[in-house]
């Protein structure tokens, strides 16, 4: 084979299944830029690779290098972290974890889309690397436990228990369900009415006893507080005094963000804020209310 339709046919190969690969990554590392720096990585080793003899398996073969290259991303990750101010959430994605893919069928859109949850994500976040690895390979996109274990070199055995103790810890702090997303649309506009006018019995109405408030400032942007916000009345009190809506110049637009409908804040042009709410099971109150507004994770909602 020529060297350049070698070349195209490695491209073919490796645009077939990126958009696979930019979401299980996404879902091991939460940030946009580094999960496109680890997919870089993914297609130099594929197109050395692939000038050699023909690989088997493409599909496996890309899954392996972008899941290990992943883990060993979340170390810089992590130190990154260390010095966050304030709490820390995903980087918001626009829409689902799309990347101009047009290949995918119905069926794998629906699940990439649910797949990128900013509730899910969060929990993850409380995983090891493996254990996030074999969750998200295993529970989110149906890798069998033998596949998963020859892509990390390890053991079955050792797998099944990675396996076992991310599940019990994702399940017991975020049961699987879907909300409908007309009902999910309807819940996120009446919250922000409730909030731009400062009703706090509209508020208390929708909100969830268990309810959270986290908001991801970064230092560089208002922020609910150095730590998540827990409680109805606490969340309802802090949300209504804010009013933000109402500021000067200040307009809401409603996206779908993270395979879910979104409150985006935008002033000028420019989006200054991200919504996104985890309702519970019934879909008619606010379990978790998350916000960023760190600038730097919002230019590519812009």
């Amino acid at each position: 084979m020529a060297p350049d339709s070698q070349h195209r046919s490695a491209t073919d190969v490796f645009t077939e299944h990126r958009e696979l690969l930019f979401a299980i990554v996404y879902n091991m590392l939460g940030t946009v830029a580094d999960t496109e720096d680890v997919l870089q990585e993914t297609w130099l080793s594929w197109e050395a690779r692939s000038r050699g003899e023909p690989i088997g398996h493409p599909r496996a073969y890309l899954v392996r290098v972008a899941v290990n290259a992943a883990i060993a991303r979340q170390r810089d990750v992590k130190r990154r972290r260390e010095t966050y101010i304030g709490p820390w959430l995903p980087e918001p994605l626009p829409g689902g974890p799309s990347t101009g893919n047009t290949a995918a069928d119905g069926a794998e859109r629906v699940l990439l889309s649910e797949s990128v949850s900013m509730a899910l994500l969060v929990v993850l976040e409380s995983l090891t690397p493996a254990e996030r690895a074999v969750f998200v390979l295993g529970e989110v996109f149906g890798f069998g436990q033998r596949e998963i274990a020859e892509m990390l070199e390890r053991t079955p055995a050792a797998v099944r228990q990675l396996a076992h103790r991310a599940r019990s810890h994702v399940h017991s702090r975020r049961p699987r369900y879907r909300v409908d997303p007309r009902v999910h649309r309807e819940v996120t506009e009446r919250f922000m009415s409730a909030v731009g006018g400062g009703d706090m019995e509209a508020l208390l109405r929708l909100l969830s006893p268990e309810v959270s408030l986290t908001c991801d400032g970064g230092g560089k942007a208002p922020a609910a507080g150095p730590r998540p916000v827990h409680g109805p009345d606490r969340v309802a009190r802090l949300l209504a005094k804010r009013t933000f809506p109402r500021s000067d110049g200040l307009e809401i637009d409603y996206r779908i963000v993270n395979g879910a409908p979104a409150a985006l804040l935008v002033r000028d042009g420019e989006v200054v804020g991200v919504l996104l709410l985890d309702l519970t099971a019934e879909g008619d109150r606010v379990l978790g209310v998350y916000a960023v507004t760190n600038p730097a994770k919002l230019s590519r909602l812009r």
